[in-house]
């Protein structure tokens, strides 16, 4: 999986949003809101996605582990429902 060019997260209060920053992007219909853990999640998605060409769910879940106190089982179903939050708004593909 990969996210797609042009989505830049930007922290709001105590909230993420990301925002396309190019015409084709922006859908004013939909804002795309993240809580403070799937903006993590999202800047190693795209840190692994501009070294890699892509990332995964199980690099994802050992970068959860990394940062937070949180069991692999359930860091791995977190990682599991918030990529599919992520391609269910069209921010990632693969």
């Amino acid at each position: 999986m990969k996210t797609i060019e042009g989505f830049k997260l930007r922290k709001l209060g105590n909230e993420y949003i990301l925002v396309g920053e190019s015409m084709a992007l922006i859908n004013f219909n939909k804002m795309i809101t993240l809580n403070e853990t799937a903006g993590f999640l999202w800047e190693k998605a795209e840190e692994q996605t501009h070294s890699h060409g892509a990332f995964d769910a199980s690099a994802l879940c050992k970068a959860l582990c990394a940062e937070y106190e949180v069991s692999p089982e359930q860091a791995m179903t977190d990682v599991e429902a918030t990529i599919a939050s992520w391609k269910e708004a069209g921010v990632i593909e693969g």
